[in-house]
């Protein structure tokens, strides 16, 4: 596998999107446009969420972005695990009212295993516990034996920020190795470094209130997120987000203090 560098898979996932019909948009700002739900943006679709609610028509119904994000929530885990960051970009794609599940998840496997060149034998895919269709596509359509396809619950297979659109999500963790870790913790959808989530594909499907009341959205979406900075750490196997060329380029400027 080619050791790709930051820039190129930005690159490489926009123009793969690109090729699947999607609009390509650049970045939004970090601060929400009429959303005071949020009080900076957290993930790919949160600039979008008048498009998954239907309160607003997109440009297109297929959109590809990667986004500037900041998430304060994970200020605690920066430095202690190789995957997390304040500030990161992240990948995505999106659908409204447009292709799902029978679509999204194809896809995700093949960008990751032909474009990319990630080793399948070292993916594994989570499925929310009650998503059987997710769930049947993996094994049925894709081919990844049934051990390999974990089923987890909504701590960690639905995906929802504040209020607007959510629903469950399929995620896919890439085996580093045990050189990155071999204790209990270094377990599929565990706390260790060793298997590392790159990719989420929500089924935005249900709207939430902000008070826990769900209901079904008008149309039914795909909201995909990838760590553009997770994928370099798979792709580079190098020990964290801050060893991936890009940072490593600028933490070598730094002049230490004397």
């Amino acid at each position: 596998m080619k050791k790709y560098g930051v820039n190129e898979l930005r690159e490489m996932f926009l123009s793969f999107f690109e090729e699947k019909g999607c609009l390509r948009l650049n970045s939004f700002s970090l601060v929400p446009h009429n959303d005071t739900s949020l009080l900076i943006i957290n993930s790919g679709m949160a600039p979008m969420k008048p498009w998954f609610t239907g309160q607003e028509i997109p440009p297109r119904r297929r959109v590809t972005t990667c986004q500037k994000c900041i998430r304060t929530g994970d200020l605690e885990n920066v430095g202690k695990t190789a995957r997390h960051g304040t500030f990161f970009e992240m990948l995505g794609n999106f659908s409204f009212g447009d292709y799902f599940k029978k679509e999204a998840i194809p896809w995700a496997w093949e960008f990751l295993t032909e474009r990319v060149g990630l080793d399948p034998e070292r993916l594994y895919p989570s499925v929310y516990v009650d998503d059987d269709e997710a769930y049947n596509i993996w094994l049925n359509d894709m081919h990844v034996p049934a051990e390999r396809i974990y089923k987890f619950g909504k701590e960690d297979n639905f995906w929802e920020h504040g209020s607007g659109p959510c629903g469950p999500c399929s995620e896919i963790y890439y085996d580093r190795g045990e050189k990155y870790g071999n204790g209990p913790e270094d377990v599929m959808g565990g706390e260790g470094d060793r298997f590392m989530e790159v990719w989420n594909i929500v089924f935005s499907q249900f709207n939430n209130d902000g008070h826990g009341n769900y209901t079904d959205l008008v149309q039914k979406n795909i909201d995909t997120g990838m760590g553009l900075e997770r994928l370099a750490v798979a792709v580079q196997d190098v020990g964290s987000i801050f060893d991936v060329d890009t940072l490593k380029s600028l933490s070598s400027q730094i002049i230490p203090a004397r």
